[in-house]
């Protein structure tokens, strides 16, 4: 992302669920939204005119299988690397830390 002030936000839900092979209208059907809006809510936080609150965010990471953190990584590798620390048991993760710390 080169321009910080932005949210990576807009960017990282598109990306997930464009991996997802589900529709703007499918996503919010399935999180529970009205048929006739969920297209057009989706695309307004895919755009960035809106930021879902906490709650919504969770249930679009729970759906689309990522962490919610992934939302906010600004490079693509940051993002990969969460997406594939969350799939790790705790023992991985804390064998990971400590090889990294040394």
């Amino acid at each position: 992302m080169s321009d910080k002030r932005n949210s990576p936000l807009p960017l990282r839900l598109k990306q997930a669920r464009k991996a997802m092979g589900i529709s703007q209208k499918q996503l919010g059907i399935q999180l529970g939204m009205e048929p006739g809006t969920a297209s057009a809510r989706m695309n307004h936080y895919e755009k960035g005119k809106h930021t879902p609150d906490y709650a919504t965010l969770k249930a679009m990471a729970d759906e689309l299988g990522v962490p919610v953190a992934y939302f906010f990584c600004e490079s693509e590798s940051t993002a990969e690397l969460l997406c594939l620390l969350e799939k790790m048991s705790e023992d991985e993760k804390a064998q990971l830390v400590k090889q990294i710390k040394g």
